[in-house]
């Protein structure tokens, strides 16, 4: 098939099997056999640069951004590979950030099932042919190749061990915080999740770590030790870490054990940005990248203009939104301390999750924080059911009420329409106040989307 246009390409890919919306797994669902085939069938575009892995929970996203960004500013040119997208697919495979041109994405995609005509997989390695996750990082790998990329930096899709990106040979592996997520595939235990996400520790290639729950630091080093690879543990290089966000910018000082002090303003809103950019440092630093003064100055300079949609990002001034794809109950916490600190005068809520989500968790922390909140639907790219989540909210509220965790009992309005529940939240809103969209990178985008168009609500 050849496509005529971007838009009719993508959704070619999406007809095939495409498991980030499907909630149906099998024991055959994910395997890495598929790629390999898929990479030899291309002849390894892969292995035309140096590739950086990185997997966890929480901030991956952010470090490798920040990563690549900081590659670029140090001269390399760097392919950088994320999910999911907020607004459109060109986000997930970029140059550092700057998304490649539609025609060049067009030529790749029509040139890859050019190439895929006829091809199918054995039976015995499941579906007959490749899934949407697979096809979109053969994508990404060859369009690095044809860019004459010097690195890429590849986040993980889900987990990390089975992962379609656990195929590549990386000179550098990063762990990011693990935390509960996806428990009907990775496990139900934080160590069953950091078995999972430590499959992509490779033998002899280091790993770098960011502060992990006890239970995953076990593990991972465990891993590293049983791989003989360098493992280092970013709390045993940091020995001080402050931070003050804005609406304009984070302001960041990282102290380290070898008495380096990096000072630092950040793009990146959020206090946990802090930590996914340090790890982004001892990447670096790991990689012997930036050896002297001036070099590091050079990659801080590529970090401090970093930027990712829908990671704290605020948008419009009266009121402020502030945009975060928070999924999980911890990384919903972190959210909702950062917005503190940028809007003290606080504001409501448009909540809208997935499911398969720690929902009663999350609405615990919200109903704490918020006395105004909103259900609505977080897009039709996942399953969801907003108006259980709705009457979820509702009996939270009550028995929080009821045990004296709420002096009274909360707003909660349920907008099945993002467009409506938009408008509503804007009638909630006091003078300085600010509003927060969370649950889910599926709710940001449908917010944000509205957001930029700056379409009527009515």
């Amino acid at each position: 098939m050849t496509c005529s246009r971007l838009d009719e390409a993508f959704a070619y890919i999406e007809s095939f099997t495409n498991l980030e919306r499907s909630q149906q797994y099998t024991v055959r669902t994910y395997r890495l056999d598929r790629m390999h085939r898929l990479l030899d069938f291309f002849d390894h575009p892969e292995r035309s640069y140096r590739i950086i892995h990185v997997a966890g929970s929480k901030g991956k996203g952010s470090t490798c951004t920040m990563v690549a960004y900081a590659l670029q500013a140090l001269g390399f040119k760097a392919g950088l590979y994320g999910s999911p997208h907020v607004s459109s697919y060109m986000e997930r495979f970029t140059l550092a950030g700057t998304w490649f041109s539609d025609e060049m994405v067009l030529s790749a995609i029509n040139g890859m099932f050019s190439h895929l005509e006829g091809f199918t997989f054995p039976e015995e390695q499941g579906y007959d042919r490749p899934t949407t996750f697979e096809l979109l990082t053969l994508l990404a790998l060859l369009l690095f190749k044809q860019s004459d990329c010097d690195y890429a930096v590849l986040e993980t899709g889900l987990g990390g061990r089975l992962d379609a990106t656990n195929v590549v040979e990386p000179v550098l592996t990063a762990v990011t915080p693990i935390e509960l997520e996806h428990t009907n595939i990775l496990g139900s235990t934080i160590a069953k999740i950091a078995a999972e996400k430590g499959g992509i520790i490779k033998k002899g290639v280091p790993v770098v770590t960011a502060p992990q729950h006890l239970d995953a630091l076990t593990v991972l080093r465990n891993i590293a030790a049983d791989r003989v690879s360098k493992f280092i543990y970013l709390p045993e290089l940091l020995v001080h870490t402050s931070s003050h966000s804005t609406l304009r910018e984070h302001h960041l000082c990282l102290m380290w054990s070898n008495d380096t002090v990096d000072d630092l303003h950040i793009r990146l809103l959020g206090s946990f940005q802090g930590e996914n950019c340090a790890t982004a440092i001892a990447m670096l630093e790991q990689l012997n990248l930036i050896p002297t003064a001036e070099r590091r100055e050079a990659a801080l300079s590529g970090i401090s203009r970093a930027v990712l949609p829908g990671r704290m990002e605020a948008i419009g001034r009266d009121p402020v939104i502030i945009i975060d794809g928070a999924h999980t109950s911890r990384s919903i916490d972190r959210v909702i301390d950062s917005f503190r600190e940028l809007i003290p005068s606080g504001g409501a809520v448009i909540f809208g999750v997935v499911t398969g989500k720690d929902h009663t968790r999350m609405v615990e922390s919200l109903l704490k924080a918020f006395d105004r909140l909103i259900i609505s639907t977080p897009g039709t790219f996942k399953p969801s059911s907003p108006i259980e989540l709705y009457t979820l909210c509702i009996s939270t509220a009550q028995r929080m009420v009821a045990e004296g965790d709420l002096e009274a009992p909360p707003v909660i309005l349920f907008e099945q329409q993002p467009a409506r529940a938009l408008k509503r939240s804007m009638e909630l809103l006091y003078p300085g106040e600010g509003l927060l969209v969370t649950g889910s990178f599926y709710m940001a985008a449908e917010i944000r989307s509205i957001c930029l168009q700056e379409v009527s609500y009515d």
